[in-house]
């Protein structure tokens, strides 16, 4: 933007600058602005999160395709063993 140019915002359908602010109102500007951009940031690390843990599910299952099931006697069996 050139020197002349101020920054337009809206705020309930109504359009303001930022220039004409007063510090405490660009104070508040420059929060919501920082805050947009770190529930950007989660929003993208949480899609991160989700798809390596959907790649650990799948490699989980593919290890254990082969693999013999454990059946509730077995079960009952390990959890018994394991707590006495």
């Amino acid at each position: 933007m050139g020197k002349n140019e101020k920054t337009p915002i809206t705020v309930n359908d109504k359009e303001y600058f930022v220039e004409d602010f007063n510090d405490q109102q660009q104070a508040m500007v420059n929060h919501i602005t920082d805050l947009d951009r770190k529930i950007s940031n989660a929003r993208f690390n949480l899609d991160q999160l989700a798809f390596g843990r959907e790649a650990f599910v799948s490699a989980l299952a593919q290890t254990l395709s082969g693999a013999e099931e454990i059946s509730d006697e077995d079960y009952e069996e390990v959890s018994t063993d394991t707590v006495n």
